[in-house]
């Protein structure tokens, strides 16, 4: 039997399961590349909803990323992010969970980014998800290794059964 939803994630309730699709990534030091995605998020009652992402290259099929993690909510609409980066990176943000009639909207900044010795820079993360039925979109800007901050991804995603 699955725990009941606490009631500070229940307006994340429509990002709960499983999702992939695919998405493209830019910036200034690197070549702009395509890759495909997969998002878990899932519940155990408390008042957060655990994270896991990663991604591999289109072009090579090849690991690009990962990131785990907890989704916090805080009441009154508000949200935490805590995430661990395989690259070394640890990010805490901060932000809004907006209902809208089929879905919501989560608008996160970063409050504290930081790294282990032999990571590369990154100052500051800010990340967008907006879910509409079936479909999840998001959109992440950093400021990292003496850029300031810009686009980097979007993808879209299809929850899957």
């Amino acid at each position: 039997m699955e725990p009941a939803l606490h009631p500070d994630v229940e307006a994340l309730a429509c990002l709960l399961g499983r999702w992939s699709g695919e998405g493209e990534g830019h910036y200034p030091t690197i070549e702009p590349f395509a890759y495909r995605e997969e998002i878990s998020l899932d519940h155990s009652g408390k008042p957060f909803l655990a994270y896991r992402q990663r991604t591999v290259r289109v072009d090579t099929g090849v690991p690009a990323h990962a990131e785990m993690g907890y989704l916090r909510g805080i009441g009154r609409g508000q949200v935490e992010l805590v995430i661990a980066h395989p690259t070394g990176v640890a990010e805490v943000a901060e932000g809004t969970a907006e209902v809208t009639a089929d879905g919501v909207v989560v608008r996160l900044h970063s409050t504290s980014v930081t790294g282990t010795a032999t990571a590369k820079e990154v100052l500051s993360i800010e990340r967008s998800f907006a879910v509409a039925g079936d479909v999840l979109s998001y959109d992440l800007s950093m400021a990292a290794v003496g850029q300031p901050l810009q686009h980097h991804l979007h993808a879209e995603l299809l929850r899957q059964a």
